[in-house]
């Protein structure tokens, strides 16, 4: 059994929103109680329409931002009332790499100095120790010495996600926080920058939290998947057994939107009605049950807890129904 280095229990965010002059302020449930394992070296992907909590999730991992309630230890460590040191410690333990290349590196900043920076906080090495390590970093993601002296917009799309890439495992963190790291990218560049964070996390054995929309991508990367809908877990599992036999209807929904070369003709094409429901008044019961073709007056009433259905968790009252 590999070591767990990420643990995620009933996490919570929820934010207070203004509705104007003389009204009540109304709660936004961003994130509505999600829970998961994350073991070294493996992946786990999070996935669902925009608005889902994806983005929310990953600041709350990244301790960016404190959860409202729940427990989240990171390599073992619980965030909540952890001292400053001990949070100094588990910020070296969880990296980020963001959605837009062109937006999470400093213009002003050479791409030596901005890969020597997580050192020079960290670390007490020498500006040669670090300079060693930097071009020693920089060499695994495929850059050459030369970059080193070099400002981020002389670099293209590609190039500066693996500078952002670099510049998050050069603490060699436990855990790294992938936010749609090729959304931004041509697809031609987009197979090169996955092949490498997989490589890079076989080298290190590090634990990917990888966000993305593109289920073609997840299908590539990721071993496990939790399928997000309005803050809360729909269904999560193994990636083979989602993607072969999906028994939420929301998963199907996804899956059946996706492009695929060669169309199977005996799958139906299911199309998802509606929008996202508004998270300041959501729907009573099951949030999807308003654009779901399989719900009825059980679904309006109750909320489907997440629970074991033919070797993966599922929040749906009729999953059994869909398991052939």
């Amino acid at each position: 059994m590999s070591e767990i280095v990420l643990t995620a229990r009933d996490l919570t965010r929820h934010y207070d929103v203004s509705r104007g002059l003389f009204k009540p302020h109304a709660t936004v449930r961003a994130l509505n109680g999600v829970s998961f394992e994350l073991e070294a070296g493996k992946t786990l992907a999070v996935v669902g329409e925009s608005g889902c909590g994806k983005s929310t999730l990953a600041r709350a991992l990244t301790l960016i931002e404190e959860p409202s309630s729940g427990s989240l230890k990171i390599a073992g460590q619980e965030v909540t009332g952890a001292t400053k040191a001990q949070r100094k410690q588990l910020r070296k333990d969880v990296q980020m790499v963001f959605q837009s290349p062109y937006a999470s590196l400093n213009p002003r900043q050479k791409v030596g100095d901005q890969l020597g920076e997580p050192l020079l906080i960290n670390t007490r090495l020498s500006a040669a120790e670090r300079r060693e390590k930097v071009q020693a970093m920089m060499a695994q993601v495929g850059l050459r010495p030369e970059h080193y002296q070099r400002y981020p917009h002389m670099f293209s799309g590609g190039q500066r996600q693996r500078i952002a890439l670099a510049r998050a495992m050069m603490l060699q963190p436990k855990v790294l926080v992938a936010d749609e790291p090729t959304s931004a990218l041509d697809v031609s560049i987009q197979a090169q920058v996955l092949n490498l964070f997989m490589d890079l996390q076989q080298e290190f054995n590090t634990g990917y939290v990888f966000i993305s929309h593109n289920l073609a991508v997840v299908r590539h990367v990721a071993d496990t998947v939790l399928v997000m809908y309005l803050g809360r877990p729909a269904e999560m599992g193994p990636k083979d057994e989602i993607y072969n036999r999906p028994l939420h209807p929301y998963t199907q929904a996804l899956l059946s939107a996706t492009p695929t070369i060669h169309p199977d003709p005996s799958k139906p094409k299911i199309k998802i009605v509606g929008e996202l429901p508004n998270p300041l008044n959501p729907p009573s019961g099951c949030a999807f049950h308003k654009r779901c073709p399989y719900a009825t007056e059980r679904c309006a009433a109750e909320v489907p807890e997440l629970r074991w259905v033919d070797n993966r968790q599922v929040a749906c009252h009729y999953a059994e129904q869909f398991v052939a």
